[in-house]
């Protein structure tokens, strides 16, 4: 692992940049500003490296960025309708930072901040801590809530991302990781192949929030339980599809038991590379990189409670309580197929 400055926030915190490598040539960079994945550079069927998520070069990238580009989301990922949630009789009023909705933990999400980071000895290969302390009322979420996140990238080809926090108040907590995947290192992804273990979708209206219902993805475009070309499906006439936007949709996925399951496969036909996403967590929110320049450069997989959870009871309860801990647990497994 090697240890570099990468600048300075516009208040003056100071940003470190980490580099993980493996004996079998995987690379990761992270930069403590957002916990942000800059980078994760992969072989290709030929054993030629190239990084498989959208960065940038320098810091100021990402402190300019609004695409959330490969940083640590909280403390809730995705959307709450109204930026408000009751909790124990209490109504609780968010930043409205997507028009009259939450999205991403407000202005000051976990991507907004600056890190502390750890170097860890791990066995299955070199890990960083990340931790972040969010105060009570933080972009208006009660209780004082401690966050880590360790990324650890093993001999066996993986990403492996664990995330854990307590808090000392009732809240809630929902933290993912948003890089942007292109295994082709180059162009757009609508020529990758997806897989999704999931048999329904939550459909939304026109401002992204969940209709409360969980739709069957059979006679759908949001059907990938086989093997399917992404761009093959964009602007078919569903109207959960805006013409020529393309997918911004959390799935249900089809879990038989705790613990990491498999939640998805993505395929680059011309690199050879493929990525399998497995996860704790229910859901899976499909983004297609549809507000990128150019669009479609990438896209998310991005693991996940429900969008709208603290407002949806008959979703899975994002609640967090003193003396529980979250804790979740995603792992991006790389291979190539000749």
């Amino acid at each position: 692992m090697e240890q570099r400055a990468f600048g300075s926030t516009a208040d003056g915190q100071p940003v470190e940049l980490y580099t993980l490598r493996t004996r079998g040539g995987l690379e990761a960079g992270v930069a403590t500003q957002g916990g942000v994945l800059t980078s994760l550079k992969v072989p290709d069927r030929h054993g030629r490296l190239a990084s498989v998520v959208l960065g940038f070069d320098a810091l100021d990238g990402y402190l300019n960025d609004s695409r959330y580009v490969g940083a640590i989301i909280g403390r809730y990922a995705n959307r709450i309708a109204r930026a408000r949630f009751r909790l124990d009789g209490r109504t609780h009023v968010l930043t409205a930072n997507d028009g009259e909705h939450h999205l991403h933990g407000g202005w000051r999400g976990f991507h907004r901040v600056v890190w502390r980071a750890e170097p860890l000895a791990a066995g299955s290969g070199p890990a960083l801590r990340l931790s972040y302390t969010s105060p009570d009322g933080e972009e208006g979420y009660p209780g004082t809530l401690a966050a880590r996140v360790v990324y650890t990238l093993t001999e066996d080809g993986e990403l492996r991302v664990e995330y854990a926090a307590t808090t000392d108040q009732p809240t809630v907590v929902n933290l993912t990781q948003h890089s942007y995947f292109n295994l082709e290192g180059q162009g757009d992804v609508l020529g990758h192949e997806l897989t999704v273990q999931a048999s329904r979708f939550t459909p939304v209206d026109g401002g992204l929030i969940p209709t409360g219902d969980l739709r069957d993805v059979a006679g759908t475009p949001f059907d990938f339980r086989r093997a399917t070309r992404i761009g093959a499906r964009i602007g078919d006439g569903d109207p959960q599809l805006r013409p020529g936007r393309g997918y911004d949709h959390n799935y249900v996925l089809d879990r038989r038991a705790p613990g990491l399951a498999l939640a998805a496969r993505l395929r680059a036909p011309r690199s050879g590379r493929v990525m399998e996403v497995l996860t704790t967590e229910p859901g899976l929110q499909l983004y297609t990189g549809n507000l990128l320049d150019p669009p479609h450069g990438g896209l998310c997989l991005e693991t996940q409670r429900f969008p709208d959870s603290p407002n949806q009871p008959a979703f899975p309860s994002a609640r967090l309580d003193p003396g529980q801990r979250y804790e979740s647990t995603t792992v991006y497994r790389f291979s190539v197929e000749p």
